[in-house]
């Protein structure tokens, strides 16, 4: 992990949202924004996704279960996934998901937390909604 542009601090855990360059502090951040921050950084990001480089602290990790890119991208239509990611705690979540140094560590501490538990039934609902067979027998299971 290189270090962080203004004071070369090792621990950049966040990410400027106008360039998604890294950063450790709000202090960072601020002269980050008002010296280097650059559109130009964020447009080479987005050619470099189009080639197939996600952006990600992690390597893509292609399963059984990996969801179609087209599938993810009905996300962004989710008025429900919108509302949850209204809260705090929630970003804070996600965003403490991303920067893990133990992924399989922070996904399970997140799945105790019911907030995370609906975030991820809201999207598990609109990439791959049950048909009417499976929603009738989750009826019967909870009824």
């Amino acid at each position: 992990m290189s270090a962080c542009t203004n004071c070369q601090d090792l621990t950049r855990k966040y990410r400027c949202p106008k360039c998604l360059e890294p950063y450790c502090s709000l202090k960072c951040f601020k002269e980050h924004k008002e010296k280097n921050c650059e559109q130009k950084q964020l447009e080479d990001t987005k050619a470099e996704e189009l080639e197939g480089e996600e952006q990600t602290c992690h390597e893509a990790f292609p399963t059984n279960d990996t969801v179609p890119k087209a599938l993810l991208e009905n996300l962004k239509y989710s008025s429900e996934l919108r509302s949850l990611l209204q809260n705090s705690h929630l970003r804070n979540l996600l965003r403490e998901i991303d920067v893990a140094r133990n992924v399989n560590n922070a996904m399970t501490a997140a799945m105790h937390e019911p907030l995370f538990l609906e975030f991820a039934d809201t999207c598990l609902k609109v990439v791959d909604p049950m048909t009417e067979e499976e929603v009738k027998e989750a009826k019967l299971l909870h009824s």
